[in-house]
């Protein structure tokens, strides 16, 4: 199927990228700002440019000027390897919230078929407490699979 054709998920329409399909993608020189605001939470701002780590098949993915919004749930996992120096494991999982093509006037969320921001995102973060309370996600799982992970990453 092409990138823009309909596809269907659980009765859900959308277009895009299938389900199932992977991308990697490589940051490099990103510049990571944070600010700490108590004494366990920090604010923090992410700035880079992302590449293909592979070229795009010719003719897909979305058009160039094709703007998104995007919210992330993760985890960060670092360890200090020397004074100036940390290793960094983030996973997690990402919503596309809206997305503004680029001759479009306004985001997705401002036409009427689309779920309005704020209840996207009081949805996204319900479902997820739901799942914490549940017990079918835990830090220790988590962190083994992070372990396990970088156990199969070869050291730079």
């Amino acid at each position: 199927m092409a990138y823009n054709d309909l596809k269907e998920f659980r009765g859900k329409v959308y277009s895009g990228m299938p389900i199932g399909g992977t991308h990697v993608w490589e940051y490099p020189h990103g510049v990571w700002q944070e600010r700490k605001v108590a004494p366990d939470r920090w604010e923090f701002t992410f700035l880079s440019e992302k590449k293909r780590a592979r070229l795009a098949p010719e003719g897909s993915g979305a058009l160039p000027g094709t703007q998104y919004h995007w919210f992330i749930l993760a985890h960060q996992r670092v360890r200090k390897v020397d004074g100036n120096t940390y290793e960094t494991v983030m996973e997690g999982i990402k919503y596309k919230v809206a997305h503004k093509r680029p001759h479009w006037r306004g985001w997705s969320t401002d036409y009427p078929d689309h779920e309005p921001e704020r209840e996207f995102l009081i949805r996204i973060l319900e479902e997820q407490l739901a799942v914490l309370k549940g017990g079918d996600h835990s830090p220790t799982t988590d962190r083994n699979r992070i372990n396990s992970l970088k156990e199969r990453t070869p050291d730079p």
